[in-house]
């Protein structure tokens, strides 16, 4: 087995992990609030990351809190959302963050190439299709585009930081432990000891509900935190080193269709034949998209 083969299978397991993210968070907002959920993941995943912080460089540190601070918005959208809509409805908006990154470059005042026009008119088909099935666009779909245009915010800052990096797991580490920091912040700012969850009438009930939910979601949250934040960061970086950037994008646009398969045996969730419709056409411009397109380096893609 080849370098090449090898990294493109890795970076298939990497997709196929961040499709079981959607319905194991789904679960987790039946009890928990976005800001418990984000801050659970990123903690286990922080604790077991923490090592690489030794002796780590000024600029890397710096590129790290910026990062993490912006991933942690794109996390509490795509929370969010799920707690309103389907997990796979939700990966699919989510999924349109890479299309954002080239309309961000527009902006820029860079014309797009053909094939993206026709990579966004593919995905727009595609989102109209999908939004039919199971009512109107709702404000989940909303929570759900904005944590696509983070991410696409995210992916280009990544991409211009990592090139300046001098330790790149130093990096990761931080920016993971800063989403932390900043979930554990807006807890204590926002929900400490009351939430919109009726947990009870004085501070004792509010910390029982909470150690409730980690008895009956401890695989969840362990899974997320060790298994899908952790682990598979790190081998995203590992499988990114083997295979090219069209490779890889090409791999990772599958992401959604994981989310909806996953969804399906988990939650039992279910898609119309017009709404797999619609997802192939969105899966299909995210292709597009990116084939052919230019080298990336081997971090700018954001992890879920």
């Amino acid at each position: 087995m080849t370098h090449t083969l090898r990294g493109i299978l890795a970076l298939l397991l990497v997709t196929l992990v961040w499709g079981t993210t959607f319905p194991a968070m789904k679960e987790l907002t039946l009890h928990f609030s976005a800001q418990w959920i984000i801050f659970l993941r990123f903690a286990i995943a922080g604790v077991l990351l923490a090592p690489f912080l030794w002796k780590a460089g000024r600029d890397d540190l710096v590129s790290g809190l910026l990062l993490g601070a912006l991933l942690f918005f794109c996390f509490v959208f795509q929370v969010e959302g799920l707690a309103l809509t389907s997990s796979n409805r939700n990966a699919f908006i989510c999924g349109l963050s890479v299309l954002i990154v080239p309309l961000l470059d527009l902006l820029a005042g860079k014309l797009p190439e053909k094939r993206i026009v026709a990579a966004l008119l593919l995905a727009l088909s595609g989102l109209a299709l999908l939004c039919w099935d199971g009512g109107p666009w709702g404000r989940g779909d909303t929570y759900a585009l904005a944590s696509a245009t983070a991410f696409a915010v995210y992916i280009k800052m990544l991409a211009f930081r990592t090139r300046r990096a001098s330790r790149l797991m130093t990096l990761t580490a931080a920016q993971i432990i800063t989403v932390a920091v900043c979930a554990a912040i807006w807890l204590l700012a926002r929900e400490v000891p009351r939430t919109s969850i009726d947990a009870g009438a004085d501070f004792a009930n509010y910390w029982d509900y909470i150690g409730q939910g980690l008895g009956k979601y401890t695989f969840n949250l362990v899974y997320l935190g060790v298994v899908a934040t952790a682990a598979i960061i790190s081998l995203q970086s590992w499988g990114q080193a083997r295979a090219t950037a069209n490779e890889a994008a090409v791999i990772y646009s599958f992401e959604p269709a994981a989310a909806a398969f996953f969804a399906y045996f988990m939650l039992a969730e279910t898609m119309s034949s017009r709404a797999w419709l619609g997802a192939v056409l969105l899966i299909g411009g995210m292709i597009v998209s990116q084939w052919n397109g230019a080298p990336r380096p081997a971090a700018a893609l954001a992890p879920e």
